[in-house]
């Protein structure tokens, strides 16, 4: 009974953690099954009725359902639940500390560049400003 109760507040998606497109793994969450089930009965229907029509309808799927709506980060009370956005705070931490290093090394060496004692003569002696 809980999966009826559960499959009226949660819609048909396809899944972001799917394998390509995500419809089997939207079918096996909305249905409750397990995703191996689905893609077997796929994988049967795909050897005893050729490659267009599975193909097809999976494609056909794929266009008509939605994709499964992200979730914000405040919507949850602790923001290590969804480990997906969590992941995604760090990797944006780690890009902009590479950044910053990468800016920091430039303008190092623009320093060490502009106060050497060959600028100072290029400059002196070819009129460099």
């Amino acid at each position: 009974m809980s999966r009826f109760n559960s499959m009226s507040r949660r819609g048909l998606y396809r899944s972001r953690n799917g394998v390509i497109l995500g419809v089997f793994r939207g079918l096996a969450d909305y249905f409750d099954f397990s995703v191996f089930w689905i893609r077997a009965i796929a994988v049967i229907l795909f050897i005893f009725t050729g490659f267009w029509p599975v193909v097809g309808i999976y494609l056909l799927a794929a266009l008509l359902m939605k994709s499964d709506p992200a979730k914000s980060a405040a919507t949850g009370s602790n923001p290590r639940d969804n480990s997906r956005y969590h992941c995604m705070r760090n990797d944006a931490a780690e890009r902009m500390k590479r950044k910053w290093k990468h800016l920091e090394k430039r303008l190092n060496r623009m320093e060490d560049k502009a106060t050497s004692r060959e600028y100072d003569w290029n400059r002196r002696f070819h009129g460099y400003k």
